[in-house]
């Protein structure tokens, strides 16, 4: 048979789909903070052998998602506003970057998916659909990503976003997610109208103001 007939499967790994699961159970809070993590029990929920749970745990280790000490068991990490609010600061950059090398090339279809994106968010949070809108969320703000063309964005954010979605899962108010709608629809104009330095600054500001609402201290009651 000739090399070139032979083409890869695209599959994922047994490691990388426990992976995959895991995180985004740790993300949606179905593995509640601090929860102990047995490999074995979540093995034979698998129902795989250890070895790919624990390669999948350690990885999530390394992203700062699941902890562990030395000779005891591993447990879901911990909600932590400090973290959270480091990672705001470098998540807003990074999407600003993506929005100023994005929008010299969006096209009418992505200014259409940026709206349908935040009409979907909008609704999400009137339903009181925090999973919904999280996505919506994604989904508008990966329009900038896909046009920014610029892969190493992507991989630098993957780190820091699972650490501001679970802090967001875990406050979600209708109030704070109505207010980056009203965000979002600044963006779409300022694209709409060729202002792109604004763009950039309302994607900033977006990430930013977010970061303040959630990791402000709770006034006690």
């Amino acid at each position: 048979m000739k090399k070139e007939l032979i083409k890869p499967i695209q599959r994922l790994s047994l490691r990388d789909e426990v992976y995959q699961t895991l995180k985004k159970w740790i993300i949606t809070l179905e593995l509640h903070p601090e929860e102990r993590l047995s490999d074995k029990e979540l093995a034979e929920k698998f129902g795989i052998s250890r070895t790919p749970v624990r390669e999948a745990l350690k990885r999530l280790e390394d992203e700062g998602l699941v902890a562990s000490l030395p000779g005891s068991s591993t447990y879901v990490a911990p909600l932590n506003v400090t973290e959270a609010k480091h990672a705001f600061t470098v998540v807003a950059v990074l999407h600003a970057l993506a929005a100023r090398l994005a929008c010299p090339v969006l096209k009418e279809a992505d200014l259409q998916t940026l709206e349908a994106s935040n009409n979907a968010l909008q609704l999400a949070i009137e339903q009181g659909d925090v999973i919904q809108a999280i996505e919506a969320d994604t989904h508008f703000h990966k329009v900038f990503l896909d046009a920014a063309g610029n892969p190493e964005i992507v991989l630098a954010l993957e780190r820091s976003i699972p650490k501001i979605q679970r802090l967001e899962i875990s406050q979600f108010n209708t109030l704070k997610g109505l207010y980056s709608v009203e965000q979002h629809n600044h963006m779409i104009a300022a694209c709409r109208n060729g202002e792109y330095e604004k763009v950039v600054r309302l994607v900033e500001e977006n990430w930013l103001s977010l970061g303040e609402l959630l990791t402000q201290p709770t006034e006690p009651r």
